[in-house]
Parts: C-alpha cells; structure tokens; sequence
C-alpha cells in the first residue's frame, strides 16, 4: 500500500505516539499525554480480553510509544508475524484519522524504556499475558508534557500534514527550545 509507505517514511527513525484526531483535543486541552488516561476500556487498543491481557506498557503505568528507528516493515513482519503494528499505520480503521505525536527523544530519556528494554522487561516478568509490540514499541513512564513534543503528523485519507507541536492549548504558536522551531503549529491546520 503506496499510502502506507508515505506514513512509514514520515515516522522512520522517530519516536511516536498515535491517537485519534478526537482525543487529541483533550490531550492538546491537558498539554501533556496521560498514560492512563479517563478513555473507556472498550475504546481501547488490546483491552477487550480484560486486564490480565491489556497491553504491557499499560500495566507500567506508561505511555505507549512506537520507536520506527531503523524500521523495516518486511523485515519486521517476517520476524514478528503476530504484531499488528499494521492496525495503527497509517491509522486504526475505526479512527478513520490519526494524530501522530513525535516526542523529542533527548527530553524523555530519563524516564523512557526502549523497545529492547521494554522486551526483556516483559521476559524477566514473565507477563506474556500482556500484548506487546516487540522492537517497535517502547514506553514513557508517567506524563509527557507538550513541551517534550518536536512534531504532529496528521494522517487522514486526504493525505499528509505534518505541523510543530503546540507550545499550548491556545492554538498558534511558534515554539522554540526543541524540534521544528520554525514550523508553526495551527490546531485549524489538521485535519
């Protein structure tokens, strides 16, 4: 899928999070990412089995973070046929949209398990219950507050938008400090 590629070629080499364009507007609304945050179970990735199989990060108390760091899709399907990371890129159907958020990798690191980590993690807790996305998905334990975000990529079956992430609730401004600086983030810019 052409369309498919287009989104992998916007997020490689990034650390991301994906939501619906509806919840972005609570997140932009609290400026931070919550990793729990008030969403029913039933309008949740990977929850429809009860908590004993929600999704591992979740049960860390973390935000769930795709890391498309020298990612490969044929490559990694082939090692990891079961992982659906396919459900979210570009988007997740009953979404019909997504915001992507990339996180500025240096101002989270304190607090970031990388995907090898969150693996062996998952391993050594022997929580194979929980789903996971193994080399793809990382975690951020606690809040990400917006002034850790370095891009939105709106993705929509009208195409691409990528814009710099909102410095506030507001709406427009130009943010400095981490990211595309000179990109200005309009919340009217997304689709």
């Amino acid at each position: 899928m052409a369309f498919r590629e287009d989104v992998l070629a916007a997020l490689h080499g990034g650390l991301w999070h994906t939501t619906s364009p509806q919840r972005f507007d609570s997140i932009v609304r609290d400026q931070e990412l919550l990793p729990n945050p008030p969403i029913p179970d039933a309008e949740r990735w990977g929850t429809r089995m009860g908590p004993d199989y929600f999704p591992y990060v979740r049960t860390l108390g973390g935000v769930s973070l795709f890391d498309f760091t020298d990612f490969d899709p044929e490559t990694y399907s082939a090692s990891y046929p079961m992982s659906n990371w396919t459900e979210f890129v570009p988007f997740r159907d009953s979404w019909g949209a997504a915001i992507w958020i990339e996180i500025d990798r240096a101002a989270v690191r304190a607090d970031l398990i990388p995907p090898a980590e969150l693996v062996q993690r998952w391993k050594d807790t022997n929580c194979h219950s929980h789903r996971l996305m193994p080399q793809i998905e990382a975690a951020h334990l606690g809040p990400i507050p917006s002034d850790c975000w370095s891009g939105i990529l709106s993705v929509s079956p009208c195409g691409l938008v990528l814009v710099q992430r909102p410095c506030d609730a507001s709406g427009s401004s130009t943010c400095e400090g981490s990211g595309r600086s000179d990109v200005e983030f309009d919340h009217a810019e997304i689709p």
